[in-house]
This record gives structure tokens, C-alpha cells and sequence, in this order.
């Protein structure tokens, strides 16, 4: 297992790399100067060209991405060209308000699709289950700045229930805190909720009719109990890859939903480092995320083995 985990994370280097370089050529091959936008439409080319010089962004690119990327692997993500900030101490003040959309929404999702796909393969012989696919196919089609807007203007907007927009740490209270990420975690969990409820219908209706669920039943257990104590067990295994998956892009953050409700988290970082043409910052986060998902992969082989004691690492 030590082994195992070991040469994961050595392959988490060539990633990282890979990662580096597409998103610092995309990022600097886009047009805009953040020189430019720093000093304003008043600017005479001579400022510009002095800030640039100061940001060091006259360099060749080649020479920009190996010093940016050097710093990068000892730690330091640079400074943001507008706050002046270190990069990594502002993605660790974004991060509270995404790893709580992230968990809240993973929470809605399990408790929508695990009783929704054990329920569909109850009722696997009725016409529920047709119900229930379209359902899900319906939560995976929908929009999430649709059922944004849609969810705000009902609950926030016409009843007055929960605040349209907005975030609260929790320090200053659980109600504050959940009232101001209920909506948007729950647009976040209808999508994620549709396609681990079909994934786990799948997995359910594979193990179903094993020979030793059969077994099970020939015991005198009820469906019920058989469904959930051995059907369910084995059908979470590949189900973990899509759970995991759905964590990862949420940890990364949801950038649409995170913009709708004006969540200040990753996601929205994003979108201000955009519009700022704030590289260093840009950069960083993209990096961070994709670290996110090599991690939350690595764990997910890693509760691979938790769950099926047969799967052994070398």
C-alpha cells in the first residue's frame, strides 16, 4: 500500500507539469494586458511599458513559465499584480465558503440518490422505474444558472425564506451559514444527485441477480434488508469513482453557481482573476484545482480497497 501510494504521488509530478503548461500558454496567448487594465484607459504606452517591465511580463514566455513554475513547486504561487497578495493566502481565504458549498451539496446529492436508486430497483418491475430515469435525466439535463435563477426567484425572491445571495461563515452561526448555501447547494446536488443515482441503479441491477443475492433471498431475508445489507454494498463500489468525481469538481469549484449567488470561493476567484487578467492568481488556482483532482482520484483507488477486501496493492 505504501509502495502503491508512493508512485501516485511521484506521478503526480509529470501531471502537475503538463498542467502548468497548457495553462500558462492559454493564459498568456489570450489577448488582453494586465499592465493595461492595472493602469486604465488613460495609460500612455510608456507607463504600460515601464509596469510591464516591473511585472517582468517583457520577458520570453519561456522565461516567464520557468521561473513562474520553479517558484511554484517550492510553494509559492506568486503575488497577485492587483492586491499585491500571496497567491496561495488568497486561494486559503476562498477555500472556506467552496469546501462548504462542496460538502453540504455532497450531502443533498447522497440523500437524494441512494434512497431514489435503492427505491427504482425495489420497484424495479413497475412503471416507477421508468419515472425514475426520467427524473434523473431531467437533474442531469436542467441548467445550473437556470435552476439558479429559478430557485432565487421562488425561495428568495417571492417568499422571502432564504437570502438571494451572500456567505456567512460558520463561525457566526450554523442557520446563517446553512441559509445562504441551501440554494446554491442544492443546484449543485440536483446534477451530481441524477448521475450517482444512475450510476448506483446500474450497479444495483448488475448485483441483483448474482447467485448469491439469490442465496440471500432463499435465507428468508426480506427484499429490504437484501437490497440494502448486499446489493447496496457492492453497487457503491463503482459508484465511488462518480462520488469522488462529483467532490473533486466541487472542490474546484462550481464557477457558474458560486457567480449566481455571489459566493466569494474558488469558483468566483476565478471569474475576478479573468476579468482582472491577473495571471499569478489565475494561474495558481487552476493548479490548485488540478491537484485537487489527482488527490481525490488517489483516495478513490485508496477506498477501493476499504471497500472490497478482495483488491490488494502491491
Amino acid at each position: 500500500m505504501i509502495q502503491y501510494i508512493a508512485r501516485r504521488l511521484m506521478l503526480l509530478v509529470p501531471v502537475l507539469i503538463v498542467v502548468g503548461i497548457v495553462v500558462f500558454a492559454v493564459i498568456h496567448l489570450t489577448p488582453g494586458d494586465p499592465a493595461a487594465v492595472m493602469l486604465g484607459e488613460t495609460a500612455t504606452p510608456e507607463q504600460v511599458a515601464q509596469l510591464r517591465q516591473v511585472m517582468g511580463l517583457d520577458e520570453p514566455l519561456l522565461t516567464q513559465f520557468f521561473t513562474w513554475f520553479g517558484q511554484a513547486v517550492t510553494g509559492n504561487l506568486g503575488q497577485s499584480v492587483f492586491s499585491g497578495e500571496p497567491v496561495l493566502q488568497i486561494i486559503e481565504n476562498r477555500l472556506g465558503p467552496t469546501v462548504s458549498l462542496a460538502v453540504l451539496a455532497s450531502l443533498i446529492s447522497l440523500l437524494m440518490a441512494v434512497p431514489s436508486a435503492v427505491f427504482a430497483v425495489w420497484k424495479r418491475d413497475s412503471s416507477l422505474d421508468p419515472a425514475f430515469m426520467s427524473a434523473t435525466l431531467l437533474g442531469v439535463s436542467i441548467p445550473n444558472f437556470w435552476l439558479a435563477l429559478l430557485l432565487i426567484l421562488c425561495f428568495a425572491v417571492t417568499l422571502r425564506w432564504l437570502p438571494v445571495s451572500g456567505y456567512v461563515p460558520l463561525s457566526e452561526g450554523f442557520w446563517p451559514w446553512l441559509s445562504h448555501l441551501l440554494l446554491p447547494a442544492i443546484v449543485l446536488s440536483v446534477q451530481q444527485a441524477g448521475i450517482i443515482a444512475r450510476m448506483l441503479r446500474d450497479g444495483m441491477l448488475d448485483v441483483v441477480y448474482q447467485d448469491y443475492i439469490r442465496t440471500a433471498r432463499a435465507k428468508g431475508l426480506k427484499e429490504r434488508i437484501v437490497l440494502i445489507k448486499h446489493v447496496l454494498g457492492n453497487a457503491m463500489i463503482p459508484t465511488t469513482t462518480v462520488i469522488g468525481a462529483s467532490i473533486a469538481g466541487l472542490l474546484g469549484g462550481a464557477v457558474v453557481t458560486e457567480t449566481v449567488f455571489a459566493i466569494p470561493g474558488i469558483g468566483q476567484l476565478i471569474v475576478d482573476s479573468i476579468s482582472r487578467r491577473d495571471y499569478p492568481v489565475l494561474q495558481g488556482t487552476v493548479l490548485f484545482v488540478a491537484m485537487v483532482y489527482v488527490m481525490v482520484n488517489l483516495l478513490i483507488d485508496l477506498a477501493y480497497a476499504a471497500l472490497d477486501p478482495r483488491i490488494r496493492y502491491d
